[in-house]
């Protein structure tokens, strides 16, 4: 019987990318026998997206489902509503803003369909082409990802990053409560609490500048911070 992939895709205000971001996610190769489904949560788009995702969804093959949201939450709040709508039994989080290459799924599904892995992270940081930019991002994220590590006792590279593949298993009765940025950290330290079996592999990554509608800032760092110590040692 074939398993089920849902590819559950936050999206807010990325009218530029989201119609390209979709047609990749469709022709993404899959290993065999998995199913394909995606879900795309808006997130109380403001620039046009809504109307888009609405138009590409009547004519999308293969389809995709559509989660509006009444108002805009974050992130966080976008991947909670996205999560209880998947039927799959694996589950990958898809950005929509093309900074991250659907071709890579194989590569991030093989650890879980090979029975070595329940969660697996995508990492911009073990070697796999991105373009060169944003010291200080970088600088950042590392940092947040070496204060997590601290605190749930892992040694990941990455844990800010957006490429994580698990087995939907993992979070039953497990609750999810950020509703931005920090759900990267929650994630994290709530799949450490379930002594996930946690693999990394090496992705391809193609950043962009604010200028190109990155978003995540200083203050998503600080709240990301407390969210590591929040939900590893306090929640």
């Amino acid at each position: 019987m074939a398993r089920r992939l849902s590819i559950v895709i936050p999206c807010f205000n990325e009218k530029a990318t989201v119609e390209e971001l979709l047609r990749r996610v469709a022709r993404a190769p899959l290993p065999a026998p998995l199913e394909r489904e995606i879900v795309v949560v808006d997130d109380c788009s403001t620039d046009g997206t809504r109307d888009l995702l609405r138009e590409l969804a009547r004519r999308a093959d293969p389809p995709f489902q559509l989660v509006e949201q009444p108002v805009n939450q974050g992130k966080g709040a976008a991947l909670r509503r996205g999560f209880a709508e998947a039927s799959g039994d694996l589950i990958v989080v898809q950005d929509a803003d093309l900074e991250y290459d659907p071709r890579d799924y194989p590569v991030l599904l093989a650890p879980i369909l090979e029975d070595e892995a329940d969660v697996v992270y995508g990492s911009r940081f073990l070697g796999g082409p991105h373009r060169v930019l944003l010291f200080w991002h970088s600088v950042g994220n590392k940092f947040l990802t070496t204060v997590s590590n601290m605190c749930s006792n892992l040694n990941l590279s990455d844990m800010e990053t957006c490429y994580k593949a698990f087995r939907k298993s993992v979070l039953d009765g497990v609750p999810l409560r950020s509703s931005r940025f920090g759900i990267e950290p929650e994630l994290t330290a709530k799949f450490a609490r379930r002594r996930a079996r946690i693999y990394e592999v090496p992705i391809s990554y193609h950043g962009r500048t604010y200028a190109e509608g990155k978003k995540i800032g200083w203050k998503d760092g600080v709240a990301a911070l407390w969210a590591i110590v929040r939900y590893n040692l306090a929640d």
